[in-house]
């Protein structure tokens, strides 16, 4: 059902919905985007945005004017994995543990900057395997490019792992970028 943020409960005022519609509706492609990503389904994501805009316009009066994009990004997110888990059963539930992975130094090498020129596609297929923590990381700072202070605020992390994240999700595509590259030279005609 599509969401008409002109109807406003009858205890949120019109000049609320106005204002929402101002404030938060233009980073609505960054919510499609992060939500597209995590979800990995356009349908999936449309649903994850539809029920965060629901989630941001029902809370929109607690919101106090910091910054909206992170806070519409924060939303999705959580709505995301609020969805989720309401539909994955526990064999299905990544574990992840931090404390396990030592960070790599934050800065891209000459080789990443080249591998990350690939083609759309390539990169596209690496993402997609990466595990959501380190995939809805790299999306955030990369794509929507959120600093790190943002990302920490969205995902509920301190920057220090943030920081570890990024480093495991760059490390990853690397990998699976160069092995993708190592294979389609492989089947090369001489």
């Amino acid at each position: 059902m599509p969401v008409n943020i002109h109807d406003h409960p009858p205890d949120l005022p019109a000049t609320a919905s106005a204002s929402f519609e101002g404030v938060v509706l233009p980073h609505l492609d960054a919510a499609y985007n992060l939500a597209r990503w995590l979800a990995r389904d356009d349908a999936d994501a449309q649903d994850v945005v539809q029920e965060a805009l629901l989630r941001a316009f029902r809370y929109y009066a607690s919101f106090h004017g910091s910054d909206a994009r992170t806070w519409l990004l924060a939303i999705v997110r959580n709505t995301f994995y609020s969805l989720r888990m309401k539909t994955l059963p526990d064999s299905a539930r990544e574990a992840f543990d931090d404390d396990v992975h030592v960070p790599a130094d934050d800065q891209p090498t000459p080789e990443a900057r080249a591998l990350l020129a690939l083609d759309v596609d390539s990169l596209q297929r690496a993402l997609e395997k990466l595990p959501h923590a380190l995939r809805e990381t790299i999306v955030l700072r990369e794509l929507q490019e959120c600093s790190y202070k943002e990302i920490a605020s969205i995902t509920g992390q301190k920057i220090g792992t943030v920081m570890s994240r990024l480093a495991r999700a760059r490390e990853r595509l690397r990998l699976e970028l160069t092995s993708h590259s190592t294979e389609a030279r492989r089947h090369d005609v001489p």
